[in-house]
């Protein structure tokens, strides 16, 4: 597929965006470690997820509409078991809250990847826009041609034997009785 200037213009832009945002969320990270434990992995999480959602539209491909479905399996598999994380890590009083607020990356991994499978839940990608082919004639050829080509053959070769044999049992017959004919006369 050939990318012309907007999409190349849409793809700059793209990345630019991600950058700027990962740039942002170190400033989020500064800012919310002035609040407590359970605020701020609030705070990063709803950043982070902002950047799943960021990373999900940014690598979309097509340029046509939304292709709405639902997919159980990504909300069973990834939304679901993510929110989970995020939840465990803000609610300190919750079984293995301690184990995933001592390794701070884990909610923040989680964050993403819900912010990502939300849209990608509803959305499995978009529609890829292909140019209608102008007033084209129907392509000559191919398989079905010459399967019917074969079949044009073997029919004209049964048509041909079956000829053949038919001469051939007049032949006969026509000896048959010039011979009966003979015997006949003598």
């Amino acid at each position: 597929m050939k990318q012309n200037l907007n999409t190349k213009i849409n793809l700059l832009f793209s990345a630019f965006l991600i950058t700027a945002f990962v740039i942002c969320s170190y400033f989020f990270a500064d800012f919310s470690a002035t609040f407590s434990e359970s605020i701020k992995v609030i705070i990063n999480c709803v950043v982070f997820a902002v950047f799943g959602l960021l990373l999900f539209y940014a690598t979309r491909i097509g340029d046509g509409a939304a292709v709405k479905r639902f997919s159980l399996v990504t909300l069973l598999a990834l939304d679901l078991p993510a929110l989970i994380i995020i939840i465990i890590a803000a609610a300190p009083g919750l079984p293995l809250h301690a184990e995933i607020a001592a390794n701070s990356i884990i909610p923040f991994l989680a964050a993403v990847a819900l912010g990502y499978g939300l849209p990608y839940t509803f959305f499995s990608g978009f529609e890829i826009l292909v140019d209608a082919p102008e007033d084209t004639a129907p392509l000559e050829g191919g398989v079905l041609s010459d399967i019917l080509s074969e079949a044009e053959a073997e029919t004209e070769e049964s048509e041909e034997t079956a000829e053949e044999v038919t001469e051939e049992m007049i032949d006969e017959a026509t000896e048959e009785a010039e011979e009966a004919a003979v015997e006949a006369a003598e």
